[in-house]
């Protein structure tokens, strides 16, 4: 495509799925209460998020209430649930998500694929994970119209096999494939070599990809937006960036940077930036731990500074030393 058709060419919307009270949820030390759960995705679906992953209703009977609870507390997003391949978890998930109205829920689908997961936690063949793969989709596409289905372990699966599980997935009715980066290793040059070979294999089937990293090695914003370049529909994300180890790529962040570089991605998105802050706050409050002053975007230094020579400058004009106007988060 050359550059003046790449110019005219309309941005595409990018749905943005926060899993806070699933994968933020895992960060050590955090416990959300059913009340939490649900004031932290009120307060998501009025900054516009797409999806709500509300949790893993195979965790026991709190969890399929808070996963319950949230869907009967929102009144737009998806919501959707994370189970593993196998028929039990799908089954708790209905449990959770059987009143709320068709096109409001969805399952995530997983079953590691690496061959260390293979090999030491599920002592599967790759034939017998295809196996599972294929009768786990298919028995959540008889009750959810929506099915992602993501190799855990992603990154670190040979991508010939990778390549096998998705196809196996989407033969059994995927409506989305979801790669996640589960231990953080990747480095945006292969996160979106990743992502596109993805792409290829699933648009041409009407099927969404869907991309997810950890921030092992501080980069989980970045990889995300290397697999937005990439052509990637969804992005899983959470507020603060919290969750297991180092966490997942930062809602706030990524936000931002597609707002500030619309001719750069060209995608559209429905979160109104300006709930950002409050929105940090408040998951930071239920989680208990306090928000650093130094975060991006949302930190209480971010528009603050020591050094003459900045405060000389912004006295002078505020865009002098700031990356952004305040109001806009």
């Amino acid at each position: 495509m050359s550059k003046r058709m790449a110019a005219t060419v309309a941005p595409s919307p990018l749905i943005i799925s926060d899993t806070t009270l699933r994968d933020g949820a895992q960060m050590p030390g955090v416990h959300f209460s059913i009340d939490d759960k649900v004031a932290i995705a009120q307060a998501l679906e009025t900054a516009g998020v797409d999806v709500i992953e509300a949790g893993f209703p195979a965790g026991g009977a709190g969890e399929i209430e808070a996963v319950r609870q949230v869907a009967a507390a929102t009144t737009r997003p998806l919501v959707m649930a994370l189970c593993r391949a196998v028929s039990a978890d799908v089954d708790a998930a209905w449990q959770a998500l059987g009143d709320t109205p068709a096109e409001r829920r969805g399952v995530g689908v997983f079953l590691a694929t690496s061959p260390l997961h293979r090999r030491h936690k599920l002592g599967k063949t790759k034939a017998q994970c295809l196996a599972m793969i294929a009768s786990a989709v298919a028995y959540a596409r008889e009750r959810f119209a929506r099915v992602t289905f993501g190799c855990e372990d992603g990154s670190r699966t040979e991508p010939a096999f990778l390549r096998e599980a998705y196809v196996a997935a989407m033969d059994a009715g995927a409506t989305a494939i979801g790669f996640p980066d589960t231990v953080g290793v990747l480095t945006p040059e292969t996160a979106r070599r990743r992502i596109a070979m993805l792409v290829r294999l699933a648009h041409p089937r009407g099927v969404k990809v869907r991309a997810h990293f950890h921030n092992d090695l501080g980069l989980a914003t970045a990889n995300t937006l290397a697999a937005i370049a990439a052509g990637a529909d969804i992005v899983h994300l959470t507020v603060g960036g919290i969750g297991e180890r180092a966490g997942n790529a930062a809602l706030e962040e990524t936000v931002m940077a597609l707002t500030l570089h619309p001719g750069q991605y060209r995608r559209t998105i429905g979160v109104d930036t300006t709930r950002l802050t409050a929105l940090c706050r408040l998951v930071a409050e239920c989680a208990g731990y306090t928000l650093p002053p130094n975060k991006a975007v949302t930190g209480a230094n971010v528009f603050a500074t020591a050094a003459g020579v900045h405060q000389d400058g912004l006295l002078k004009h505020p865009d002098t030393y700031l990356p952004f106007r305040p109001e806009l988060v």
